[in-house]
């Protein structure tokens, strides 16, 4: 994608595999800002490239690892050629592997001490089961026995496996490419990348809670169903559905159960798309409340569940606002390049925003009624809450399914 506004680039090397592939990616993304080369230390390479004007990253995710190099365009060339160094040439440094080791271990007690990090864990757990992508982590084993050896190995091998480059910047096409024949490095052929883990969406057959025990005054309740497989042309009516039902302060859940009956101090629900076609649709609705509200609150949740309000204004503010949305919407820059490969990443060729503008008029609260029908209302979902043990009790959560205690050790994987 050209910049035709200014001199800045940005160049993304972007690798079809990520922690899910290898769970050291992560950590070996992150040595690599502390590492030097036999010419340079990481603090004259630090250096080199603020002369330049330009920066560079590694991201791993959990199915793409990105490079990131950005800056000025009348550097282009002097900055990819100091990353592909750097790349090649890293070598280990244990002192830094150490500081950054115990950096991670304290994030990572950090986390089990975070509520809403918790409840992550738990919608994983009740998406995915007990193997799932939250807790696909580094045991405190596995990290505690990771060398140094092995994260530069995998950072001298990245660019032997297949990848995308992405490029928003002045030069045309046919430059851009010519120029980085001659500096990126790359093998006759690509290795395969180490098998990705996959994990199975769960099924909620019955009703089922999964409680973490935290010393607060509050609970936190969430209502998961994963449902059927994605499909582009059911876009347009969750779309209405979510503004319409549980998606902002003036939806039906905002205004039942926390303006009207005043049970929660945060409340919402919405039916969640995929990133990705092989992913299904699932329903994730939440109030935040007082423990003694706990069985008021469920309640009110679940009457709105099962049975969708008729309140024609709402559905046309709704139509209204997602209209609004797209026609003030501007996907500019990179973004286009990112845009397009979501829209690869569920099947769909063009932008998916021509559909839902053109359909939105035609949907009314009989599409909404047979939509909350057919996937909502009068379904198997699993709780997740988070809550004290000594303000919520085990035969309180019990009237709505069975109940499963889970430790911290199972919800993180460390």
């Amino acid at each position: 994608m050209q910049n035709k506004d200014n001199s800045i680039f940005r160049l993304r090397y972007r690798f079809d595999m990520g922690t899910w592939n290898n769970k050291k990616l992560s950590l070996a993304a992150q040595y690599l800002q502390f590492l030097g080369t036999d010419k340079m230390s990481a603090e004259d390479i630090t250096k080199a490239f603020y002369k330049i004007a330009c920066s560079f990253s590694v991201n791993a995710g959990a199915e793409f690892t990105t490079v990131t190099i950005e800056g000025l365009q009348d550097n282009f060339t002097t900055a990819v050629k100091l990353f592909e160094d750097v790349l090649k040439n890293c070598k280990g440094d244990e002192n830094a592997l150490k500081s950054l080791k115990a950096r991670l271990t304290k994030s990572r007690t950090d986390a089990k001490a975070n509520k809403g990090i918790i409840m992550n864990g738990l919608v994983a757990y009740a998406r995915f089961g007990n193997k799932n992508p939250f807790n696909y982590v580094l045991s405190d084993e596995e990290l505690k026995n990771t060398t140094s050896e092995e994260l530069v190995n995998a950072l001298h091998d990245l660019n032997n496996y297949e990848h995308k480059i992405l490029y928003y910047g002045p030069q045309p096409l046919q430059q851009l490419a010519a120029g980085l024949r001659s500096v990126h490095n790359m093998p006759a052929a690509f290795k395969a990348a180490p098998e990705k883990m996959k994990f199975a969406p769960a099924t909620q057959a019955n009703n089922q809670l999964l409680f973490a025990d935290y010393n607060m005054v509050q609970s936190e309740i969430r209502w998961v169903r994963n449902t059927s497989s994605y499909s582009a042309d059911k876009e347009p009516v969750i779309d209405i559905f979510n503004n319409y039902f549980g998606g902002g302060m003036g939806a039906l859940v905002f205004q039942t159960i926390r303006e009207s009956k005043a049970l929660a101090y945060s409340t919402f629900a919405f039916y969640a798309k995929p990133d990705k076609k092989e992913d299904p649709f699932y329903t994730l609705a939440y109030v935040g409340c007082q423990a003694d509200k706990f069985n008021e609150s469920v309640i009110a949740m679940n009457e709105l569940l099962n049975d969708l309000p008729n309140v024609e204004e709402n559905i046309k503010f709704a139509r209204a606002g997602i209209k609004k949305d797209i026609e003030t919407e501007r996907i500019t820059q990179d973004g286009i390049i990112f845009n397009y490969l979501a829209a690869q990443q569920k099947g769909l060729n063009e932008d998916i925003r021509k559909k839902i503008y053109a359909a939105v008029d035609k949907i009314g609260y009989n599409e909404l009624k047979q939509f909350h029908s057919e996937f909502i209302a009068n379904k198997p979902y699993t709780y997740c809450i988070v809550a004290s043990e000594k303000k919520l009790t085990e035969e309180q959560m019990k009237k709505y399914g069975e109940v499963k205690k889970l430790s911290l050790a199972e919800i993180f994987g460390y």
